[in-house]
């Protein structure tokens, strides 16, 4: 239970974003406003909010869970992240260029300029689908652990954090979702530091603290397996190759991701987005995974606290262990700012989560079906508002009839995001890459790429989900490639294919060079870095 200053720590926070976002909603005047700020953020606020979507409730109940308790875990989930400053390198490279100059406000948008509006309704259509799930799941999560910390019935913790998240995406639109993910970011990590401070002491410092849990717990890297059917999702090979193209696929060609690098002043600003996370998300997995260490440790030295932790199918709630630990050893005051720290993580995910799902459904189906007739700026963003509120009652609601698909909330995403990633890079990569791939063999090269992963999930469970990023890219090209005309059928815009002749046109620099380069050598350190962890 919360104590009152706890509720009032909690209660300031609150106000102040609902305060934020009415300053805010002063300054919109059309739906580009709303939905990308009309091209004139700055790279460093939106990198950072980019990392607050990242860092959410569903990576910090999960992450730690993975790595405390979960079977065949560990910080072998580290290397996952080796993949993201090689993903990061292609999509500055390969995709801003093209998108930025298109001045985009839904990425299905280059889908329908490319190939078709079926093209574009397809992909933009299941990019709703599985955000709403994955909104549901936010949700979900965030209000169980509010439920544990404060005491209040799942329904009210629902309501509590959706109410203020739905309010403040309405009123302020994407500005007040990059202000307040920049504010949840700086709260977010100075708690989780702490709390890290706080275990690595408890159990006698880091190297100590790590010599408590078996070596297979502390290793990070894993080279003794594949995941191709051998029933090990978290192998080496899985991870950093079916990683790359499940991070290209998300930063690249998801909404939610995307529509913050729109935002950019410029391309050099949306590219070096891209940049600063990859060399800035390493160390915040780093820490939430050393806070999975250190509940491991605490788990062992006190023996009823999986027995406190809520029961799913009768079996303890892993994912509630960090709330668990916040309410059993952080003081009154401190209590309130952890659960501060815990909602704005899922702030930061729902509310760029529905902004985006607004920013689809409005210009890839309803503005089209308007077409005839004359719609204002205003008016626009009144549809905005209005669907950002829909899609946000619609996460609340689903969080109800949100079921255990995955032993961790951060396992259940990546398995919903990776049934469809591959599939929508592959219809994006056939537009970027070919010039004689058309939308009927885009589409029907991504129901086939869906379906093999689909079956993939139904009938061969020991291959690893991380693969069906791959699987799913390569089927859906393949197809494409083979249903489309041997000839050209019509000149495609050379704006819309990547080509040496764009190379040249956009240009890279020394500092673009030697930004590329450093991540490059940064993936290298990180890998000495798990290395030293130890290996499987």
């Amino acid at each position: 239970m919360l104590s009152t200053i706890d509720w009032a720590v909690v209660t300031l926070y609150l106000l102040g974003l609902v305060a934020v976002s009415v300053y805010l909603s002063r300054q919109q005047r059309s739906a580009e406003d709303y939905f990308v700020a009309s091209n004139s953020g700055n790279a460093l606020s939106i990198a950072l909010s980019v990392m607050a979507t990242q860092c959410s409730t569903n990576s910090i109940l999960g992450a730690p869970a993975f790595v405390a308790f979960v079977v065949g875990g560990g910080l072998v989930w580290l290397q996952y992240e080796l993949a993201l400053p090689l993903a990061m390198i292609f999509i500055a490279v390969f995709l801003i260029p093209v998108f930025h100059r298109q001045r985009l406000v839904s990425v299905y948008l280059y889908l329908g300029r490319r190939f078709d509006d079926k093209t574009q309704w397809l992909i933009s259509g299941m990019f709703q689908l599985s955000r709403a799930a994955v909104a549901g799941i936010t949700v979900y999560g965030v209000a169980s652990m509010v439920s544990i910390v404060t005491g209040l019935s799942f329904a009210q913790s629902v309501l509590l954090f959706g109410a203020i998240t739905i309010v403040y995406d309405v009123l302020g639109g994407i500005r007040a979702v990059i202000i307040s993910d920049v504010a949840q970011m700086v709260i977010l990590t100075s708690v989780l530091a702490y709390l890290a401070y706080l275990l690595i002491g408890n159990a006698g410092g880091l190297t100590e603290m790590l010599s408590q849990l078996p070596s297979d717990r502390t290793a990070a890297l894993s080279f003794n397996h594949h995941g191709f059917g051998d029933g090990h999702d978290f192998a080496f090979l899985p991870m950093l190759v079916g990683g790359f193209f499940l991070y290209v696929a998300y930063y690249g060609c998801d909404q939610s991701q995307v529509q913050r690098q729109l935002c950019a002043a410029s391309q050099d600003d949306a590219q070096k987005v891209l940049l600063i996370n990859g060399f800035l998300r390493f160390p915040l997995v780093l820490l939430y995974c050393l806070i999975g260490a250190g509940l491991a440790v605490y788990a062992i030295s006190q023996p009823d606290f999986v027995g406190s932790l809520p029961m799913v199918n009768e079996a303890p709630n892993y994912n509630m262990a960090l709330p668990a630990l916040i309410s059993r050893e952080l003081p009154p005051g401190l209590v309130g700012l952890a659960v501060v720290a815990l909602l704005a993580a899922a702030m930061s995910s729902l509310d760029s989560v529905i902004n985006s799902l607004s920013a689809t459904t409005l210009k890839d189906f309803i503005k089209p079906m308007m077409a005839h007739r004359i719609v204002t700026p205003e008016q626009e963003l009144q549809w905005g508002r209005g669907l950002t509120i829909f899609w946000g009652l619609f996460a609340l609601l689903t969080a109800f009839y949100v079921d255990d698909i995955a032993s961790t909330v951060i396992v259940a995403v990546n398995k919903v995001g990776s049934l469809i990633n591959g599939p929508i890079l592959g219809v994006f990569m056939l537009g970027l890459f070919t010039e004689r791939a058309t939308g009927g063999a885009a589409r029907l090269g991504f129901m086939a790429g869906l379906l093999v992963n689909a079956a993939l999930w139904t009938w061969a469970p020991d291959v690893s989900w991380l693969w069906w990023n791959v699987i799913g890219l390569g089927v859906t090209i393949l197809v494409g490639l083979a249903l489309s005309p041997s000839a050209f059928e019509r000149k495609i815009d050379s704006d819309l294919v990547w080509s040496k002749a764009f190379y040249r046109s956009v240009g890279f620099s020394r500092a673009w060079l030697s930004g590329y380069l450093g991540l490059a050598i940064w993936t290298i350190f990180l890998f000495a870095v798990l290395l030293a962890f130890g290996t499987r």
